[in-house]
């Protein structure tokens, strides 16, 4: 696979164009992918946890509250910070049936907008509440409302304001993409190497 291609090849027979790859969007994008799949062990833990509640629950008939919490964290971790990395490998859902009957640069133009528009600044104002909102949980000292809960309710919490920001790079990164095949800056990487 060279420099220039996306991170999941398109469905074989079917050869759809890509957006160029500049130096700049290849460096945000394989960081996401490497921060990704190694978020992505988390779903064994996840699995892990969920069976041992499963287990716990209905063969041993003795629940935990902390157990239970644990999977629904782990659960909403895994789910946030791998969100960018579907930006990335271009997994994430749109209407794709609208969208392949556009060219190339029209499709560039829609995501430019769109991005810059509409995403970049929702996700910013999300990211500045959801950043106090974790810090507040810590200054506080937040935890489960159950007795025998989970303590540290703030982890979870800035977590999400996390996920959200590697959103937002990973969206900047196909912005720089866009840019690179509207404007021709920045400049287009050539370069043919395979992906480590």
């Amino acid at each position: 696979m060279s420099i220039n291609d996306s991170a999941t090849p398109a469905p074989e027979g079917h050869s759809a164009p890509e957006l160029p790859t500049n130096r700049l969007s290849y460096r945000l994008d394989m960081a996401i992918l490497l921060f990704g799949r190694a978020i992505s062990w988390l779903w064994l833990a996840t699995l892990a946890v969920v069976l041992t509640n499963v287990v716990n629950r209905f063969i041993l008939g003795r629940g935990s509250i902390a157990v239970e919490e644990l999977s629904w964290h782990l659960f909403g971790a895994t789910m946030i910070l791998t969100l960018a990395y579907a930006v990335v490998s271009d997994d994430h859902v749109r209407v794709d049936v609208i969208r392949e009957k556009f060219s190339l640069r029209t499709q560039a133009w829609i995501e430019l907008l769109g991005i810059v528009l509409l995403a970049l600044p929702i996700l910013y104002l999300m990211v500045e509440q959801l950043y106090q909102y974790g810090y507040r949980s810590y200054l506080r000292g937040e935890r489960s409302q159950a007795p025998s809960g989970l303590p540290y309710r703030f982890i979870i919490k800035t977590l999400i304001p996390i996920g959200l920001t590697l959103v937002a790079v990973a969206l900047f990164s196909r912005v720089l993409r866009c840019s690179t095949l509207l404007f021709g800056f920045p400049r287009r990487l050539h370069k043919t190497t395979p992906r480590q």
